[in-house]
């Protein structure tokens, strides 16, 4: 039986794909996005007429001309000439590294001096945390000693147990006179105003990035502050991947064992972090306090390790920490090892990837085998499909759900941090990751990825091809959704 279509839902029609032509107009001409973005973009917009311009709302809103980070001009002109003399000394052979190795990356600190503006300092000392549990635990207890102020920034804050302690710990500091900021992302965070009511009266302070004018739904998914920092006192930071829920200290049946990775750092490092929390606390709250010298006291406890500090997000066109992430890649000898929960790279990180493996580099990829985002999930498996027939090996973590961002290359040199091995975390999200120039650190990123081969799976070509139609069904649509997921 043919339902008749009536001349007024013609009409409906007619309008809704009127509104997909003129979204796919600005797709293509006023965007100026990239080719394989456009043409999903298009796709979606014209297989949906009227739903893909709704997900168009939600998902792809350009801010790449938007200055959200500003410095005054005496700020900016204090950090260009610390820069500026950090290059120089770099250039010239001035600056003498505690390790000599590290010399041989002078191109990557370059490259990040000059396009991320990113501080050198070879006094930091790193401890590394694979298990929140453990992470949750050295820093509430050196919450609970803070003295001046505690500065926390994460992407998701739980309205569960964890986060009620989370909460309750900063209201008494609150009480007793340490200053105390709150920063969460609108979108991930879930706890109520109330529950920051009692935080507020004793005197701290909490914020949301990018809040949405409706109470409880926010129509901007994309560009979303995706960073995890703490720092206590000015002397101690935390960066790395954790967030604040009790499915990150494994308390979630659903996910089983969560395993992550998380860095604690001392000294210099700690000031290039405090800057970057207070310019998104800056963003999103309009106070001001970068200048205060209160907040960069000398580090009490020093070390060896060499550290940047890298940001990036969708207000730059430039896609720092991925270039960072490609820049070792394709200084490899030896070892490229990766852990990503999320494994969607462009093509320059996947062709970087296939010829460091075609180049005889151990590459291996580690990825969960539980996924938490299923049409990602199918994508991930589709580009390591890709990469095993250049000979990179693959691993499925089968013990909980890995959610670690790390890149170790030659036991030398690693990344940790906030951003993932995907399109978004390179585009679309507000990230930042600790670069460490440090062979005894890189060491034990190097080892913690071995000891968990013996809870993972290898995924070999043979097993890949062999997969079912079903299987490469997912593969295909996920894949092909890639550019908007």
């Amino acid at each position: 039986m043919v339902i008749p279509i009536t001349e007024f839902g013609t009409k409906i029609l007619t309008a809704l794909y009127l509104v997909n032509i003129l979204f796919a107009f600005t797709v293509i001409f006023l965007e100026r996005r990239n080719p394989t973005s456009t043409l999903a973009w298009i796709l979606v917009l014209f297989l949906l007429p009227g739903i893909g311009a709704g997900f168009y709302l939600l998902l792809s809103q350009n801010i790449t001309r938007k200055r959200i980070f500003r410095l005054n001009i005496g700020q900016h002109h204090y950090y260009i000439t610390l820069l500026q003399k950090e290059i120089e000394d770099l250039q010239t052979g001035k600056l003498v590294f505690n390790d000599p190795v590290m010399a041989n990356y002078k191109d990557l600190i370059h490259l990040h001096q000059v396009q991320s503006k990113a501080l050198f300092s070879q006094d930091n000392v790193v401890e590394i945390f694979t298990d929140g549990t453990e992470k949750f635990k050295e820093l509430f207890k050196l919450i609970i000693n803070a003295k001046s102020h505690v500065h926390i920034l994460y992407f998701i804050v739980k309205r569960d147990s964890l986060g009620k302690q989370l909460i309750k710990i900063l209201t008494e500091k609150a009480k007793e006179g340490v200053e105390v900021r709150f920063l969460v992302d609108a979108l991930g965070n879930k706890l109520h105003d109330h529950d920051l009511k009692p935080l507020l009266e004793a005197g701290g302070k909490a914020v949301k990035f990018f809040p949405s004018f409706l109470s409880y739904i926010n129509l901007r998914l994309n560009y979303r502050n995706h960073r995890k920092l703490v720092i206590i006192d000015g002397q101690i930071g935390f960066i790395g991947g954790l967030n604040v829920g009790k499915e990150y200290i494994g308390l979630d049946k659903k996910m089983g064992y969560w395993r992550d990775t998380h860095l604690k750092i001392t000294g210099h490092a700690v000031h290039d972090m405090q800057t970057r929390f207070l310019q998104d606390w800056k963003a999103a709250s309009g106070e001001d306090i970068l200048q205060y010298e209160k907040y960069y006291p000398e580090p009490e406890k020093t070390g060896t390790s060499g550290i940047q500090i890298v940001s990036s997000g969708p207000d730059s066109p430039h896609e720092k920490i991925k270039h960072g992430y490609l820049k070792m890649i394709n200084s490899a000898k030896s070892s490229v090892y990766i852990q990503t929960p999320y494994f969607i790279p462009d093509d320059s990180i996947l062709e970087a990837l296939k010829i460091a493996a075609l180049s005889g580099v151990d590459v291996r990829i580690m990825i969960p085998n539980k996924p938490d985002h299923i049409f990602v999930y199918w994508a991930s498996y589709s580009y390591i499909g890709e990469l095993l027939q250049a000979g990179v090996k693959a691993y499925i973590y089968n013990k909980g759900f890995l959610h670690a961002k790390s890149i170790v290359v030659d036991e030398k040199i690693g990344s940790v941090g906030s951003a993932n091995f995907d399109i978004r975390s390179f585009k679309l999200n507000f990230e930042v990751n600790a670069f460490i120039y440090d062979a005894a650190v890189s060491s034990k990123l190097f080892q913690a990825f071995e000891q968990d081969l013996g809870f993972s799976a290898e995924l070999t070509l043979e097993d890949y091809l062999s997969r079912s139609r079903f299987i490469k069904f997912k593969e295909s649509i996920s894949r092909l959704l890639t550019p908007v997921l």
